[in-house]
């Protein structure tokens, strides 16, 4: 068959990720999810007190749901004190610190450091946690995913007895949503200074309110909502506690899209719109409104911690956690698992990598690291777009450090390679 047989429309996105991947072969594209960067070839500027680095920690049996009998987040499903190990761990893990109390003085004073101040959290200091609730629409809990309740005790907990973290100066929110019962009720009856926002403000929650036009994106996004939480544009350190899931249209959602519920959306989904969303279903480089979020001065650019909620993950965005997972070390066991990374560019890349791996039938996966690609090279992203969240006339920098590991099996990235340069999974196990 000569070339000019071939249809194009197949050849090209193949030609694209040899040419941006550097060494993914034909061969796993036919039976792998394509991505639009390669494994093991790092780009962009790695971010963190050690950069890259991307802490897994992983506590066997602390999820613990049988499909079928009662509800995932119920206190008999879940171990405390497996939730309250897995922070523990990770912010340990993650800042190289022997226990916890030091863990957050690091991490507040190399945000600070990074961001021209001195020191580390003063009382009177705002930390906004971002949960996600997507899957609320009422303040009665459902079978549906969302943020763990056992977790969000476990990070109060860390912030409060170890962090330091003053109960009044910590906000637990996703605007765009409910905070449900379980949650609330868990967190609100060892914590109840903190400040509970969400979307409809009653029952001890406090009401989102918004800036206006506090995000005007880097190109005419259309109606995609503009403003932003007031919570967020007031506090002076913000936490992203993503979900391990999948989602249709972007193939995944982790944390840059857990910031489109600080905008000033409509609780019904319906209603909302989704501009430059999902990526290009052929793997052309394309504006992706993530990187703006990831960019964003009151978004990304103020985020301290990225963490990623792997108690049960899911390959579906709705409904209840899809099932137990098979990929290594969780050999048909819910994951149990937090990941925790300073650098928001690559623990979605570990995410996608997990997520990826261990279902690669999931819906639109094929090159969901698009907004990533951009991310990494924000200040020349190969779409050519000019990342300016804010429309100050500055544009971004690179947001953080993107590659894929070696193989499902091994989970290498460069770093573990022994290379000065690209990601490092360091995995902590509880015995």
């Amino acid at each position: 068959m000569k070339l000019s047989q071939i249809n194009l429309k197949y050849i090209l996105p193949a030609m694209m990720i040899l040419a941006w991947g550097n060494g993914i072969m034909s061969s796993q594209i036919k039976r792998e999810p394509k991505m639009a960067w390669g494994r093991n070839n790092p780009v962009g500027e790695a971010v963190g007190i050690y950069p890259g680095r991307v802490a897994w920690s992983h506590a066997p049996g602390t999820a613990g749901w049988v499909k079928g009998d009662g509800r995932w987040y119920e206190d008999r499903w879940n171990d405390q004190q497996g939730a309250d190990w897995l922070v523990d761990s990770a912010i340990r893990t993650l800042t190289g610190e022997p226990d916890a109390q030091k863990a957050w003085e690091a991490l507040f004073k190399d945000f600070n450091k990074r961001h021209g101040r001195k020191g580390a959290y003063r009382r009177g200091q705002k930390v906004a946690v971002k949960l996600n609730m997507n899957n609320s629409s009422t303040y009665e809990d459902n079978e549906q995913i969302n943020a763990s309740p056992h977790f969000a005790l476990a990070l109060l907990r860390s912030l409060v007895y170890e962090g330091g973290v003053a109960q009044d100066d910590i906000t637990l929110f996703d605007a765009s949503r409910f905070i449900t019962d379980a949650l609330f009720n868990k967190c609100h009856s060892e914590f109840p200074k903190v400040h509970y926002v969400d979307n409809e403000g009653t029952n001890g929650r406090t009401k989102a309110t918004y800036v206006e036009n506090a995000i005007p994106y880097s190109i005419d996004n259309g109606l995609l909502a503009r403003g932003l939480a007031e919570c967020a544009v007031n506090a002076d350190y913000l936490i992203n506690v993503a979900l391990l899931k999948g989602h249709g249209g972007q193939g995944v959602t982790l944390c840059a899209k857990n910031w489109y519920g600080v905008t000033n959306i409509d609780r019904n989904f319906r209603k909302n719109h989704h501009n430059n969303f999902n990526q290009d279903r052929g793997g052309k480089p394309r504006y992706m409104t993530f990187t703006d979020y990831m960019g964003h001065k009151d978004l990304g650019g103020k985020t301290m911690l990225f963490l990623i909620d792997g108690l049960y993950g899911s390959k579906d965005v709705n409904g209840a956690p899809s099932g137990k997972w098979h990929l290594a070390p969780f050999d048909n066991d819910w994951p149990s698992s937090l990941f925790a990374s300073q650098d928001g560019v690559a623990i979605d890349a570990v995410g996608i990598d997990f997520l990826a791996s261990e279902f690669p039938s999931m819906a639109d996966v094929d090159y969901c690291d698009m907004y990533l690609v951009e991310a990494a090279l924000a200040d020349r992203p190969v779409s050519g777009t000019f990342y300016d969240p804010e429309r100050d006339g500055t544009g971004l920098k690179s947001l953080g450090v993107l590659e894929h590991w070696n193989n499902p099996s091994d989970k290498k990235y460069s770093r573990n390679m022994g290379m000065d340069k690209g990601i490092e999974l360091v995995y902590v196990k509880r015995q």
